[in-house]
């Protein structure tokens, strides 16, 4: 698979994922969800913007793997085309954070991508994701490092001071289990049974909302808070409830702002680790 597949893939996987519907609280192509600075199409010239930066996430990684670089020696490389391609997002939208999130974790899959198709591997979803988890060894420590004396911390470095939450940092650097372990086994499954890619998608969400504390729900509220939506999207998958729940949920999460926007961000990769095969 070359860097330039990689790459379509990518963006091909920013494009589902807003495009799932419905989402509870997020960006769909029923409403805003619980934003109101953004739309469907705000997403759309963002995703837009980026159209080749994944390509370049997955250049770096094949080089890495023609010339059997070590796994966390690519990690700084990303990091700068991360740095450009959230310069290029904002200057699409005005300033607002679309895609900050799916950046760093379609980056991150994308090198990892790369680096097996490099080393002229085959790409499993399994592989990809375990080799994430090695290019993205001691982020945490390094990231998190003198984060308590930080004048202006982020929501995720909030979530970590405050909870000891490690966010998308601790996700990435464990080999995404919330991809692994929930997301994509529930896509598989649902549309194994025969939903559609848009029905299997949206309970793949639930799925991952079922066991990801949310950063962004957390800063948006609280502890408490994320612990609920746990608690809601593990009752909807137990009582087999579909879509019209779904539909029920938008509603209750929109007035009481919820936005589960970090798992959003990990369907996003869930689709994208599926792709491959």
């Amino acid at each position: 698979m070359t860097s330039k597949t990689i790459g379509t893939l990518a963006l091909e996987a920013m494009l589902v994922e807003v495009s799932a519907t419905p989402k509870p609280g997020l960006v769909d192509r029923n409403n805003s969800g619980a934003h109101r600075d953004m739309c469907f199409f705000t997403f759309l010239r963002s995703a837009a913007s980026l159209r080749s930066c994944f390509e370049e996430f997955a250049e770096s990684g094949y080089t890495g793997g023609i010339t059997h670089t070590h796994t966390a020696d690519i990690f700084p490389a990303l990091r700068e085309i991360g740095i450009r391609a959230e310069a290029d997002m904002f200057a699409a939208t005005e300033g607002i954070n679309t895609h900050k999130g799916e950046i760093f974790s379609l980056g991150v899959v994308s090198a990892a991508a790369g680096y097996l198709a490099g080393k002229n591997e085959t790409l499993t979803a399994e592989r990809v994701l375990n080799l994430c988890g090695e290019i993205c060894a001691g982020l945490c420590g390094r990231d998190f490092a003198g984060v308590r004396e930080k004048p202006n911390p982020t929501k995720g470095e909030r979530a970590y001071i405050q909870h000891g939450i490690a966010g998308i940092r601790g996700e990435a650097e464990a080999g995404y289990p919330c991809v692994r372990d929930a997301g994509l086994p529930a896509l598989r499954k649902y549309l194994a049974e025969g939903l559609s890619m848009n029905d299997a998608l949206v309970m793949a969400l639930v799925h991952i909302m079922a066991v990801n504390y949310d950063t962004n729900i957390i800063s948006r509220h609280d502890l408490k808070t994320a612990r609920e939506v746990m608690t809601i999207a593990e009752n909807i998958i137990a009582g087999g409830e579909g879509l019209d729940a779904l539909r029920r949920l938008d509603d209750e999460f929109i007035a009481r702002n919820i936005s589960p926007s970090g798992s959003a961000d990990l369907l996003a990769v869930t689709y994208l680790v599926h792709s491959f095969q």
